[in-house]
């Protein structure tokens, strides 16, 4: 099912965490909760503001580094919706899958965020680290990078309760309750330390042929094609 085209949004890149913030805020109130993008978004939120505290509260050993990784990592996933609003065809595989089945009534809300989830880390955040990396003149391998990179699982993990509440009220509760016997095996097949962990490897392989367009080029495809055939198995209809 073609989703529908996304309602007028806030465009452009953000420079910082709060102005990321504030347009998945925008996000958000333009959308209804069950839209796909919503669902994707509400996690992603939530995710975001604890990054935000944390980047000033001395969790990382670089928080320099990590929040411009965080600000090049949400402006991939602003720029697809940038992207989907203006010319749906441009999305990149990954995102497409979940762009393309937004409005889909027989795919329940937790489905569309762990596609979204999927598409964010399987194609976006190794691309993420190497931007990053470039922008302030490191490497994958320097310092704390790595340690920093992998302190976010500890805190994808205190906020799983978090994340699950929001999506056991009202509607949002109704529509997953339609596909529950389906859900639990779904979620169960994506690990989000497993993906980020791969995330990383990906990140170092692509860092190293960063200068070898044509390897460079055909690794991220191959990136995007991975990732967009496990958002198809995560958006097989549930009810």
């Amino acid at each position: 099912m073609a989703g529908q085209s996304l309602p007028p949004l806030p465009s452009g890149p953000v420079a910082s965490i709060p102005d990321a913030v504030a347009r998945m805020q925008a996000i958000e109130a333009a959308l209804p909760p069950g839209d796909g993008l919503a669902c994707f978004n509400r996690m992603y939120l939530i995710v975001t503001q604890t990054v935000k505290a944390q980047v000033t509260q001395g969790f990382f050993a670089d928080p320099a580094f990590m929040e411009h990784l965080d600000i090049v990592f949400a402006n991939l996933y602003l720029g697809a919706v940038d992207g989907s609003c203006v010319n749906p065809s441009t999305a990149c595989r990954a995102w497409n899958v979940l762009f393309s089945r937004r409005s889909d009534t027989s795919v329940v809300p937790m489905q569309f965020a762990l596609a979204g989830m999927n598409a964010h880390i399987n194609h976006d955040l190794a691309l993420a680290v190497v931007t990053a990396c470039r922008d302030l003149g490191t490497v994958p391998e320097s310092g704390s990078h790595e340690a920093d990179f992998n302190k976010v699982n500890r805190l994808l993990a205190a906020l799983d309760p978090q994340i699950r509440q929001s999506f056991e009220s009202g509607l949002i509760l109704e529509l997953d309750k339609r596909g529950a016997a389906g859900l639990e095996n779904i979620a169960g097949n994506f690990g989000i330390d497993a993906a980020r962990e791969t995330a990383w490897v990906n990140a170092q392989a692509l860092w190293h042929v960063r200068d070898i367009s044509f390897i460079y080029k055909r690794y991220l495809d191959g990136m995007d094609r991975t990732a967009a055939f496990a958002g198809r198995s995560l958006l097989i209809p549930l009810v």
